[in-house]
């Protein structure tokens, strides 16, 4: 039997992105965009439950950080076999960079105790900087596998894992415990199943403040994020008109160095 936790976040639909979509200094405008659950930490989540599978008794928590409304990712969660939710929430958590949510989540994975393992996504569709998994495998001491992309076997105290990288595939083992990164080309998560969806459709997770982690109050929020966002552009890309160009050499060579003088590549 082993002990998982599982971190997930609620993200912006970045297919949907707006004029609106960031406040003035400089953080994301959450309520302007519709929720969802950010999509590599679903394949985290398969991964968990995978090892739920086969071994049997294994227990899966997940953890995010987020507003009260976040609780829609953990009933989702839960209706797809994870057995416990929490969110942590405070409005001194706002405003938090990857070095101040690393910080709150590895308190908060200490207050829920002993695990094996820890799953995340590769990265998150709000920010894509892929920090936050190895920022809190750095804060837990534990080893990491990142890009995983599929579970080989889990035997005793040794976890075996495929990673996917640029050129190729690598297969890779750690100790127990262990904190992994699953990447966009692992499994799909399966479906929630029926029964678990009546059963949590209005389940309510624990929620933590600040103070039930027990953290160093100056590491939280704004004041804990030495990232600052000093300019936002909106970039709208237009439609043109369309240029033909011969299947010639010549005129291939004249179509990129006029690209290249016009700064739009090189």
């Amino acid at each position: 039997m082993y002990k998982i936790v599982v971190l997930i976040k609620q993200v912006p639909d970045t297919q949907n992105v707006g004029p609106d979509a960031m406040n003035a200094d400089g953080t994301v405008n959450r309520q302007a965009l519709p929720a969802i659950f950010n999509p590599e930490d679903l394949k985290a989540l398969e991964m968990a439950l995978q090892v739920k599978e086969q071994n049997p008794g294994t227990e899966i928590t997940v953890l995010t950080m987020g507003p009260d409304r976040a609780a829609s990712i953990i009933r989702d969660a839960l209706s797809r076999g994870a057995d416990k939710g929490v969110i942590i929430s405070d409005m001194r958590f706002a405003g938090s960079d990857t070095l101040a949510t690393t910080y709150a989540l590895a308190c908060a994975i200490k207050k829920i105790g002993h695990y094996d393992m820890v799953f995340g996504g590769r990265q998150a569709i709000d920010g894509d900087t892929a920090q936050v998994g190895p920022q809190v495998a750095e804060k837990l001491n534990l080893p990491q596998i990142t890009y995983a992309e599929k579970l080989v076997s889990l035997k005793d105290n040794t976890i075996t894992l495929t990673r996917r990288l640029d050129n190729g595939v690598e297969t890779v083992e750690a100790t127990l415990p262990v904190l992994v990164t699953v990447t966009a080309s692992a499994t799909d998560c399966r479906y929630p199943h029926a029964h678990r969806l009546l059963k949590y459709a209005k389940a309510a997770p624990e929620i933590w403040n600040a103070d039930a982690i027990d953290p160093e109050m100056e590491r939280l929020g704004l004041k804990g994020s030495p990232t600052k966002v000093k300019k936002i552009d909106n970039v709208v890309l237009a439609h043109k008109d369309a240029q033909q160009v011969e299947p010639t050499e010549a005129a291939l060579n004249d179509l990129v160095a006029g690209l290249m003088k016009d700064h739009i590549i090189g």
